[in-house]
């Protein structure tokens, strides 16, 4: 707490030394009688902004001298820095302001010790806290008075306020996992649906074979034929073998050879070898007359067979306009559809699991926020009895002041709506603090909030 403040040359003070005991301590007076003066001196001597203007007009130097009496926090800070406290425990922080030759200069010191500015923001941030009038706004926040609340509380309730956050953010992702779930199912059924119809089309065509088109065209070609190729393999017949025109088959011509090589072996026995092919030829000749004479006889037409080979081959063309350019292709599709049909009936977790999952976490986050709302509730009315205590030393002894808390959807801070009701005078009717209090009022409400909060800071050390 400040405990001492030394003034000199500052402003319009020439020189002022102003003692603080503990407690509250309230400055009035005024517009221009200087209270305004003696906040900047403090905001001033822990590091703050400075131009020529602060140094009392007709002087060349001014000092700021503030004594503080520091917590164990402030005690260890000191040890990190190697700064020594004074004998009586106190702390000692000083500012000097001095111009030359048209410059301002400054020099900050801790106990006797120089500081840069750096090292006092952080010695500022551990003593003292300025709060601008424009900060009461602040306080129409139904947001804002929630905060305070829980700041009130203290450590129960902000663990709390943190177990509920987190319940939030599980039943948020319950719900989202639900959501995408659900929409990944609206797709999956729909996929489902085409892969069911495809799997199905491309089952009926029972398709097994790549090279089952090119048998089929052949076939056609075949059927479609019959009469051309029994006329072609009848003349093939007469031409290889028996011949019913004057000229003489292929058998005939090569039994006449044969026969002529014979009698040639008479003389020469070295015809015997091309005597061998002729008889190997011959024979080969009259088995192809056969089989050829055979397979015209087999011919048979069969409009049945033709029609069932057509129509199997529009089928598998529109199969594989479809599904692939070849049916090599097609049944590989084929039965890459059947595995991720499989995967399709089989994937991810049941939207009723889902279900049961966003339910709990709901239900986890409602008992959750129940509890943080009793713990406001407890301590909203303990900040009710203390701000009017804290408020009738500064004219307001006849104020009322409730601290409401409404329901609202769950969310990250709970399922709380909290507004603070205020009334000047017990006879009027209470209402939110927004829409009646003055500016004066508001910052002596604030500065009555302010003293709850460092008597229950100063209750929580001891």
């Amino acid at each position: 707490m400040l405990c001492l403040l030394r003034i000199e040359n500052f402003a319009l003070i020439d020189q002022l030394e102003l003692e603080f005991v503990r407690g509250l301590t309230v400055l009035t007076g005024e517009t221009g009688a200087g209270k305004s003066i003696i906040l900047d001196a403090i905001d001033i001597v822990l590091g703050g902004k400075v131009n020529h203007r602060v140094i009392r007009q007709g002087a060349k130097q001014a000092t700021i001298e503030a004594t503080f009496q520091v917590t164990a926090e402030v005690q260890k800070w000191l040890q990190e820095q190697e700064i020594d406290l004074l004998e009586d425990g106190s702390l000692v922080c000083s500012r000097e302001l001095s111009i030359a030759k048209e410059s301002l200069r400054s020099r900050s010191r801790i106990n006797g010790i120089l500081a840069n500015r750096q090292l006092m923001a952080q010695l500022r941030d551990r003593l003292v806290e300025i709060t601008a009038q424009g900060q009461t706004i602040q306080l129409m926040d139904s947001s804002i008075q929630r905060e305070l609340i829980d700041l009130y509380g203290g450590d129960s309730l902000l663990q709390q306020g943190k177990v509920v956050a987190s319940a939030y953010e599980t039943a948020q992702a319950a719900s989202k996992a639900l959501q995408k779930r659900r929409q990944s199912e609206q797709t999956r059924l729909q996929r489902l649906d085409l892969l069911q119809y495809q799997v199905k089309e491309l089952e009926s065509a029972n398709l097994s074979d790549p090279n089952e088109l090119e048998q089929l065209e052949q076939e056609r070609d075949r059927l479609s034929h019959i009469v051309d190729l029994q006329q072609l393999s009848y003349q093939a017949y007469q031409i290889l073998y028996q011949n019913d025109s004057e000229q003489p088959a292929v058998a005939d011509l090569l039994a006449r050879v044969e026969s002529i090589l014979i009698d040639m072996t008479k003389f020469d026995e070295g015809i015997e070898p091309i005597l061998d092919i002729i008889k190997t030829a011959l024979t080969e000749v009259i088995e192809a007359g056969n089989q050829i004479n055979a397979y015209g006889d087999g011919l048979e037409a069969d409009p049945e067979r033709l029609s069932e080979v057509e129509e199997r081959i529009v089928l598998l063309k529109r199969i594989c306009r479809k599904y692939g350019s070849n049916l090599d292709e097609v049944i590989s599709f084929y039965q890459k559809l059947q595995q991720e049909l499989q995967e399709l009936n089989d994937s991810g977790q049941s939207i009723e699991k889902l279900e049961q999952e966003e339910q709990i976490a709901k239900d986890i986050l409602h008992k959750t926020c129940q509890e943080l709302t009793q713990l406001r509730q407890q301590t909203a009315k303990k900040l009710e009895q203390q701000l009017v205590k804290e408020l009738k030393p500064l004219a307001m002894d006849k104020v009322v002041f409730a601290c409401q808390i409404d329901p609202c959807p769950p969310n990250a801070t709970g399922s709380d709506r909290v507004v603070f009701y205020f009334s000047p005078n017990a006879g009027e009717k209470i209402q939110p603090l927004a829409s009646t209090a003055s500016g004066g009022e508001m910052s002596r409400f604030l500065l009555a909030l302010k003293a709850c909060f460092l008597t229950q800071k100063i209750n929580r050390e001891r």
